[in-house]
């Protein structure tokens, strides 16, 4: 006897989902996903969506369709909610729009949406828009990078030794010109931006804060490598960012133990970790310089940067620290026809016993333009003396690394 239950098709299995506040809203979009999936889809309203994401059954998903429209913006926060959630579960977002305003728009797309049709939707764009999703790896950093490498990354930390001195410029430039150094097999880079109450490299650039580096430092000890790589950002797929967290946080979140592991990930799967920290000095601080290959101190020739290095030197050296690793470089420095200005910077170095090895020019209107742009340097002034200097160092770096892995 033959069950009937048995004769009964098996339901088809949910590889996608529209997530709306009203589906009805989008009849072009019902029928173009009933010919390019059939049965295989379904549909979510923004309450429903962020807690079905978070179940096992949105496994089977390859992507989500967001569709929204003017009066959506609204509910941008929990959008965006929608989005974050569903990139860490390495799902592909489709974002369909229909009136929505420029910014709007602009800060979804910043998530990590894949793809973008406009609606009403043009003849073929959606079937268009999923052939170039299912050719394309999952979202997430830890599509490129292999959790649990074994790279050995050259750990290079960037202090500001007072407030404005550019170390932020200099950190994200020295990344992305360590990221960019050669066109066949480049060296992979990840910027950290450790000054977690107003960290600015996010800005330089242009990539938004995601909830989801709160959620990795305020539980490091049960962080592992995954989770650390599903928080950092690509930058033009070249550069890789942990940002800081979006709301202001205490800098003593982590301990010297969650800040040890979070370098280590960085170092196991990046061949440079260059970390943008706080000007001010923390009880993490050691683990870093313990860490640090090189440590560049970013000061200016005024006195507030002269104090302020003698104190740092005395500290490293009181505490049997290091301080050997600094390394100091003057921003602004004057120019190469400026004799008493290079004076001035010889007395600086013989007062303070330091050696001052490099010397950056005035960048000028090109610094502000570049920050505002949210590109590096090299994308916005290629011709900078500012870019020069840090290309030079980069490939100095970069060339002694190479000596040094090959043993000569």
């Amino acid at each position: 006897m033959t069950s009937t239950a048995a004769l009964q098709p098996e339901p088809s299995q949910i590889v996608a989902c529209t997530v709306s506040r009203d589906v009805q809203n989008f009849d072009l979009l019902i029928e173009d996903m009933e010919n390019e999936l059939g049965e295989s889809w379904g549909d979510l309203s923004f309450d429903d969506a962020t807690v079905f994401l978070s179940q096992e059954d949105a496994n089977t998903l390859e992507f989500i369709a967001v569709a929204i429209d003017e009066e959506d913006e609204e509910q941008i926060d929990s959008i965006t909610q929608i989005i974050q959630t569903a990139l860490r579960r390495r799902i592909k977002v489709l974002l369909i729009a229909e009136d929505v305003s420029p910014i709007a728009l602009h800060q979804l797309l910043k998530l990590g949406a894949q793809e973008f049709v406009p609606y009403p939707l043009p003849d073929g764009a959606l079937h268009d828009a999923i052939e170039r999703m299912r050719a394309a790896p999952a979202p997430g950093i830890a599509t490129a990078v292999a959790s649990g490498g074994n790279r050995d990354g050259v750990v290079i930390p960037v202090q500001g030794l007072a407030g404005g001195t550019g170390s932020t410029t200099f950190a994200v430039n020295l990344a992305w010109e360590l990221a960019t150094i050669t066109d066949d097999d480049p060296p992979r880079v990840c910027i950290l931006d450790l000054d977690l109450q107003f960290g600015s490299v996010s800005t330089y650039l242009d990539l938004p804060r995601r909830e989801l580096v709160f959620e990795l430092l305020q539980d490091m000890s049960n962080a592992d490598a995954e989770s650390f790589l599903q928080a950092l950002q690509p930058f033009q797929e070249k550069l890789h960012v942990l940002t800081a967290p979006a709301d202001l946080i205490p800098l003593d979140i982590m301990g010297p133990e969650d800040v040890g592991k979070l370098i280590e990930f960085a170092r196991n799967n990046f061949d440079y970790v260059i970390i943008d920290m706080p000007t001010s000095v923390v009880h993490w601080t050691e683990t870093v310089l313990h860490a640090a290959h090189v440590y560049f101190g970013l000061l200016e020739l005024d006195m507030r940067s002269a104090q302020n290095t003698l104190r740092l030197v005395r500290a490293l050296k009181g505490e049997d620290l290091p301080a050997e690793k600094l390394r100091f470089v003057l921003n602004r420095a004057p120019k190469f026809t400026d004799l008493s200005g290079k004076s001035r910077v010889k007395r600086m170095a013989e007062s303070l016993d330091i050696t001052i090895e490099v010397q950056i020019p005035e960048g000028g209107k090109q610094i502000t333009e570049s920050g505002d742009h949210g590109l590096p340097l090299s994308e916005v002034a290629a011709k900078s003396p500012v870019r020069r200097e840090i290309q030079k160092l980069a490939r100095s770096v970069h060339e002694l690394n190479q000596s040094e892995a090959a043993g000569t």
